[in-house]
């Protein structure tokens, strides 16, 4: 057999240039998916990772191979990999049975098998790796791994791998329960790999792992049906008889075909050197059209008879010649590939003439050709050199040395190619340029917005600055923006800007520009200029008129008329429409500023009203019907006496009542009852009310307060005071909302009898 074992249960074909398939085949997934495979007998998918083969019950055979066969003929090498886990109680009589078995067969099981046979029928012919926990001549329990590489015919009349010792195709280990028990919870991974025997190439070398632990390493010699056989079903099988356990397989890979390449043939074109006859090639360089990444890969050469190359990146050629290529892959898990073939098949080297054709954006008069792009040979590996004349280019003078960005008008250049057999052809090239396309400026108008008017929104899509079809459009802030094609403005349709220029990219199929400019003017609001702000009386009425020369008009409160009458004191609005655009104006009808009294002197019968607040000139009054400019009232009579005051505005007046205290001019504190004390009691519900008494030098020799109940009979500290005249003053806080400060102040003759 020369084969390599891939991954079964899930099988993924990638077809490789029609001819060449990598085959992978898997049991994975959660759960687990069998497509490709065949469930044989018990053996079942419950929902979970794995496959059951039996459960843990006698008398059971189960399952599970690959649907198709497969053919392993020029495969020298595989590699398999799988989980497996036997567990259960067992029966009674003979505990836990008998294992399972992964196999390559040309006959693979159909039917029911005994459990000594760990569900491999008798005569079944190929590869049978079992696993094997129940000992048939002890009927103990055990773990040994038994290989047959042959036909499972031995011992005669009881055909069971356990007991098949055909030299050089059989190995039994010893038995691993001490060490490595087969039966258990837990899954084990078995990783199984095989070469040719170079020493044979008919026998493999193969070696067995289980969960890392090295168990066989030797060579099988095919044996019975195994010899020459070339194909055969995979697959996993298991059975219990009069011992029973549940077998279980997840998680496995069998991997085989060759070395997967991109195509089979490689005709590259190469020539002879006229001076030499021969031609050279690196062979190397088609690395990558066999296999997408060499550096992973083994890659020989062989010329004719199957001699290597030594040298292939410098390989001697003078005729036609086929070099083999073959593909190792040095992880050894896939098969080597030696499909591969170089046909080297020599012919004359010329260059063809092309046209370049670019665009003249902008209508600068050039355009920027890449000159490596022109096709003028499909040869790879050749080097141009190119030159604006062929004058230039055969003395080899003036070469141009910035041909991926050549700026040139209409015109024509030439280029000088060599092979990388030295090889010499020229070309010209051909530049042209496209239509150029055409673009005007444009004006945009909008209107302002109001939250910002210096601003307006604008939609540039309407901006007309071409007729021709067929174009695209961006939209930028400067022009290098748009020539650069940075800072592009997204939101060409809602864009906000103030007075200024934006640029508008007009492109065509060919990739051809041409850039417009484009006038922004944000139409400023146009307002009354007669609408004005007003004070007035907060009881009075007035009227709002914007003027004339709107198209049309709509107030805060709904009117339309170019005035609205009788509206008090707030903030309005209104619309006003020029053309298209409608500016929102506010207005606002203040009150006036009401005066405020600040404070009242009385003196004698002389009352005096400082006002404050309000707008000057103030008037005065003591009826509300007769005014004066000063804010002195003489001669009040004694008592209550009310006070209006009112400002330039003319407003409802302010009022407040003056008390003028009863006036004592002569004490005569004798005890007598009569004028004995001048008293302001009378005073006492007044706010902050103080009575002062000063001497004619000013000094205060009495205080009136609560405690003296506003009074003052002419001593100081219980003495006499001497006969003479004193000044007094009384001062309070009105009882009003603005606590209005009274200051009333006189004189007193105190009469003493010494």
């Amino acid at each position: 057999m020369k084969k390599t074992l891939l991954t079964y249960f899930f099988i993924i074909l990638c077809c490789l240039s029609g001819k060449l398939f990598s085959q992978t085949y898997q049991l994975t997934g959660n759960p687990i998916v069998t497509t490709g495979w065949d469930l044989v007998s018990s053996a079942n998918v419950s929902g979970g990772d794995f496959v059951q083969l039996t459960a843990d019950q006698g008398g059971l055979y189960g399952a599970v191979k690959l649907a198709a066969p497969i053919n392993l003929k020029y495969c020298d090498k595989w590699k398999v990999e799988f989980d497996f886990r036997i567990d259960g109680n067992g029966t009674t009589q003979f505990g836990r049975g008998d294992g399972f078995t992964f196999w390559y067969l040309a006959n693979p099981p159909t039917g029911f098998v005994s459990g000594g046979g760990l569900g491999i029928p008798a005569n079944a012919n190929g590869l049978m790796v079992g696993f094997d926990i129940f000992n048939n001549s002890t009927e103990g329990q055990m773990s040994k791994v038994h290989v047959l590489y042959g036909t499972n015919n031995l011992p005669a009349g009881n055909f069971n791998i356990e007991y098949n010792n055909t030299p050089g195709s059989t190995y039994h280990t010893p038995d691993l329960n001490p060490t490595q028990p087969f039966v258990g919870a837990t899954y084990k991974h078995v990783e199984v790999n095989g070469e040719t025997d170079p020493t044979n190439p008919t026998s493999w070398l193969i070696k067995i792992r289980i969960d890392g632990v090295l168990l066989v390493d030797q060579s099988f010699a095919p044996s019975g049906g195994a010899i020459g056989m070339t194909t055969g079903y995979f697959g996993f099988s298991a059975a219990t008889g009069g011992a029973s356990a549940r077998h279980s397989i997840k998680n496995a890979k069998i991997y085989i075909d060759k070395v997967p390449i991109l195509t089979n043939t490689i005709t590259p074109f190469v020539c002879v050197n006229p001076a030499t006859g021969t031609g050279t090639i690196d062979l190397t360089s088609y690395n990558t059209q066999f296999v997408a990444n060499p550096a992973n890969y083994i890659i020989s050469y062989f010329g004719p008879g199957g001699t290597p190359i030594i040298n292939p990146t410098n390989y001697t050629y003078s005729g036609n010649i086929n070099i083999t290529v073959v593909v190792k892959d040095p992880s050894s898990t896939l098969c080597d590939n030696g499909d591969g073939v170089i046909k080297l098949t020599p012919t004359p080297f010329a260059a063809v003439d092309v046209t370049l054709t670019g665009c003249n954006n902008n209508n600068a008069g050039v355009a920027i050709f890449d000159l490596t792009t022109a096709a003028v040979t499909t040869v790879l590996g050749v080097t141009k050199k190119y030159y604006p004349t062929l004058a230039d280019l055969n003395n080899g003078t003036n070469e141009i040395l910035n041909p991926a960005a050549y700026p040139s008008p209409v015109g024509f250049v030439y280029v000088k190619v060599t092979t990388p057999q030295g090889c010499v052809s020229t070309a010209k090239i051909t530049l042209n340029h496209f239509a150029v396309v055409t673009v005007n400026d444009a004006t945009l108008r909008t209107c302002f917005i109001e939250t910002n008017p210096s601003t307006g929104l604008f939609n540039l899509s309407t901006a007309s600055v071409t007729t021709q079809g067929g174009t695209t459009k961006k939209y930028y802030p400067s022009l290098t923006d748009a020539v650069n094609g940075t800072n592009e403005i997204t939101n060409p349709l809602t864009y906000t800007a103030p007075n200024g220029v934006i640029y508008i990219k007009v492109s065509n199929g060919n990739g051809c520009y041409a850039v417009a400019k484009v006038t922004l003017t944000v139409i400023a609001p146009v307002l009354s200029a007669v609408l004005k702000d007003k004070t007035i009386c907060m009881e009075d009425k007035t009227t709002l008129d914007a003027g004339p020369g709107f198209s049309t008009y709509l107030w805060s409160t709904g009117a339309t008329t170019q005035a609205i009458t009788n509206v008090g004191v707030g903030t309005y609005w209104v619309k006003l429409k020029t053309g298209d655009c409608t500016a929102t104006q506010k207005v606002t009808i203040f009150p006036s500023e009401q005066p405020v009294i600040t404070n009242v002197d009385i003196s004698n019968n002389t009352i005096s009203i400082n006002v404050i607040g309000g707008t000057q000139p103030y008037k005065y009054s003591m009826d509300d019907i007769t005014w004066q400019d000063s804010n002195q009232f003489k001669n009040v009579p004694r008592g209550d006496n009310k006070i209006y005051v009112k400002d330039a505005y003319d407003c409802e007046p302010i009022t407040i009542t003056v008390v003028v205290p009863n006036l004592i001019n002569v004490i005569t504190p004798n005890g007598d009852g009569v004028n004995d004390a001048i008293d302001y009691s009378s005073l006492a519900n007044k706010q902050n009310l103080v009575f002062n008494v000063f001497d004619r030098y000013g000094a205060k020799i009495h205080q009136g307060d609560k405690s003296t109940r506003y009074r003052w009979d002419g001593t100081i500290s219980g003495r006499k005071v001497p006969t003479g005249s004193y000044w007094y003053s009384v001062t309070w806080n009105e009882n009003d909302k603005h606590n209005t400060p009274f200051k009333y102040s006189g004189w007193i003759l105190v009469k003493n009898r010494e």
